[in-house]
């Protein structure tokens, strides 16, 4: 049973860092696709950056250059760090996974069955 926890939200003020951590289990590592969303209040859920199975990444522009996706296959983890917070980064972050989805499709929703519970990360200005 594919099962994911996140941690490490919180409130933080603009300019300052957070990082979250997913930890994962029921699937190898190396045959997921792994990823971060996010949902704020009235606004659909985005793709914020994700790994594809070999390691290959893919960020959204709104977060490039100043959040890093990582994962851990050892500790079967996933972290986000997100530096340069700004108010538009508020929201309810998710982590997900699925096998195996193709690069181009890495941050849309759709293609991820497994999600976990959520963290909220409040940034204010």
């Amino acid at each position: 049973q594919v099962q994911l926890v996140e941690s490490g939200g919180g409130s933080v003020q603009s300019g300052g860092s957070l990082r979250l951590s997913c930890v994962t289990s029921g699937f190898t590592a190396n045959t997921y696709s792994v990823g971060w969303f996010r949902q704020a209040p009235g606004k659909e859920r985005e793709g914020v950056a994700a790994i594809g199975n070999y390691g290959t990444t893919r960020y959204a522009d709104s977060v490039n250059g100043r959040f890093t996706i990582s994962r851990d296959n050892a500790k079967n983890t996933l972290t986000l760090q997100m530096n340069s917070l700004k108010p538009e980064d508020t929201a309810m972050y998710y982590c997900a996974a699925d096998r195996s989805v193709q690069w181009r499709l890495l941050l849309r929703s759709s293609e991820y069955r497994y999600w976990g519970q959520g963290t909220q990360v409040t940034v204010s200005s």
